[in-house]
């Protein structure tokens, strides 16, 4: 049975750049819906589930950081948010309030079609070749950490919503504890060749990852920060059977 084509949605109140976008990606294989504003796509996403957004920063009304908070409380869909080069403080804030990845303007097709391949990938959880495999889970302090599922729950209690970046960020702390790992690791293994040569992306998650694992086990300070080094977690992990 072939694998159903990933959906897209892009929110983009640029006719131009939409109706360009569009057609490449519909080209490349994507179905591609478009919307204008956050009411058109509000009313998109009562009939579909895409399974990455592109969402425009400068948009009528509510804008794309608004947009991305209010997706973010209760999606964990990926989203590729698009701004200006003139707009780094935008793209920061967009990534501390949940965003997976930035693409500035104007940016070519290619590489629009190389970070949205890069964000499916991670969102799918590389499902090929878990068949037959032992479940991947792993404790560490109150967390359980599950690899194939993709889940973090504290022991006896309830899951902690991650985004997709901050699922794959932990995983690479829970694959490597107690070793520092240095930035150019962390993008090289959660990012891959999407990834650019100066991309403050890892600062953002490491700081929205810490906020999430203090908020459900207060003071248990586990994500360091290593001078010079990079960051590591400091907890004593183990692999988690049956």
């Amino acid at each position: 049975m072939d694998t159903p084509a990933p959906t897209l949605l892009m929110v983009e109140d640029d006719p131009e750049i939409s109706r360009l976008a569009a057609g490449f990606l519909r080209r490349e294989g994507f179905v591609t819906e478009v919307a204008e504003s956050g009411p058109a796509m509000d009313a998109l996403l009562a009939r579909i589930r895409p399974d990455l957004i592109i969402l425009d920063l400068m948009l009528p009304g509510e804008d794309g950081l608004a947009i991305c908070r209010r997706l973010r409380e209760s999606e964990d869909v990926p989203i590729l948010i698009l701004s200006a080069k003139s707009d780094e403080i935008d793209r920061v804030v967009g990534l501390e309030i949940g965003a997976d990845d930035y693409l500035t303007k104007p940016f070519g097709p290619r590489e629009l079609l190389a970070r949205i391949r890069a964000l499916l990938r991670r969102a799918q959880g590389r499902v090929a070749g878990r068949v037959a495999q032992p479940s991947r889970r792993f404790a560490f302090d109150r967390f359980v950490i599950d690899l194939d599922a993709r889940a973090l729950e504290v022991t006896g209690g309830d899951a902690v919503a991650l985004t997709t970046a901050e699922f794959d960020l932990l995983a690479c702390f829970a694959r490597h504890p107690r070793r520092v790992l240095t930035r150019d690791q962390i993008l090289d293994w959660t990012h891959g060749r999407a990834a650019g040569p100066f991309d403050r992306t890892v600062d953002m998650l490491i700081s929205r990852l810490r906020r999430k694992l203090e908020g459900a086990s207060p003071g248990s300070g586990l994500i360091s920060t290593v001078r010079n080094g990079g960051y590591l977690l400091t907890a004593h992990v183990r692999q988690v059977t049956g």
